[in-house]
């Protein structure tokens, strides 16, 4: 399994030289087999450019699993040049929130907030919900856990090639639930679920645990529950993701450290152009 981050910053893209390490564009993770082209994205936001390049020229052919609908979760949907065109062939698949998934969707994107709704895309499009459980989508199994975050139903993702597993949890407020044993979250059953023996964690790392007490309400969790559950939970691999808008690269780099610090789990920060070959751990 090849996973491309394309996107790993959280809430609004951050422009500019501070930031350029990093990288600016909001979340996106494409996932491929071997040299394969990706055929399987987890969210859609302004990092879904930086797909049709790895595309060299061909259209994409696959599925998008939106975790969320929140803006910087979708806002790469009508920029995505390789889904919008005559010959790409698109499933695009939200939670299950018991409304029409095109309808949800257009709330953000149709006139008069945007030019064209999501069916207006080019190509062949389909719009579809997903609910708990597990699916197969493309080369891929995929787990679907509800998790806690505000603001609307919010899915994490287990996702396994038959040889290795990403569990993905890009947005997570697991202190709604409780204090935990640390004071910032629970690690309650749906996290353990998805995260369980994971050889790679893509996880929520937007707030320190300082800054959670006056920042958590926003649903994101702290960088340091990530590390305290991948430890708790047996992963091989950490990479933290949807970095704050604000947070520089020299601010990510004393973050890293920090939460190093506190682990004997390896951890990294995603940037944006990374690629990421999960192996067995």
């Amino acid at each position: 399994m090849k996973v491309h981050f394309c996107g790993v910053r959280g809430s609004t893209p951050a422009p500019g030289a501070d930031f350029v390490r990093v990288g600016g564009h909001t979340s996106c993770v494409a996932i491929g087999v071997g040299d394969g082209p990706p055929t399987l994205v987890l969210d859609a936001g302004t990092g879904l450019r930086r797909l049709t390049a790895l595309l060299a020229g061909a259209p994409f052919r696959g599925t998008i699993l939106l975790s969320h609908l929140h803006w910087d979760h979708t806002h790469g949907l009508p920029f995505f040049a390789a889904g919008d065109r005559p010959d790409s062939s698109v499933r695009l698949l939200l939670p299950e929130q018991g409304n029409d998934p095109l309808d949800l969707l257009a709330r953000c994107m149709s006139p008069p907030h945007f030019p064209i709704r999501p069916d207006e895309l080019g190509g062949e499009w389909s719009f579809g919900a997903l609910d708990e459980g597990a699916h197969e989508l493309e080369d891929f199994s995929v787990v679907a856990r509800e998790i806690p975050h505000k603001g609307g139903r919010t899915f994490g993702f287990r996702v396994s090639d038959g040889r290795t597993t990403l569990a993905y949890l890009s947005d997570h407020a697991p202190q709604n639930l409780g204090p935990g044993p640390e004071g910032l979250g629970e690690y309650h059953a749906a996290a353990r679920r998805l995260i369980e023996g994971a050889d790679v964690l893509i996880h929520d790392g937007q707030y320190t645990a300082a800054e959670l007490p006056a920042r958590g309400y926003f649903g994101h969790a702290a960088a340091e529950y990530a590390a305290g559950m991948a430890h708790e939970c047996g992963v091989g691999r950490v990479m933290l993701f949807h970095h704050d808008p604000t947070r520089t690269d020299a601010e990510v780099d004393e973050l890293l450290a920090n939460v190093r610090a506190r682990t004997t789990v390896p951890i990294d920060v995603a940037r944006e152009g990374d690629v990421v070959e999960v192996a067995e751990t």
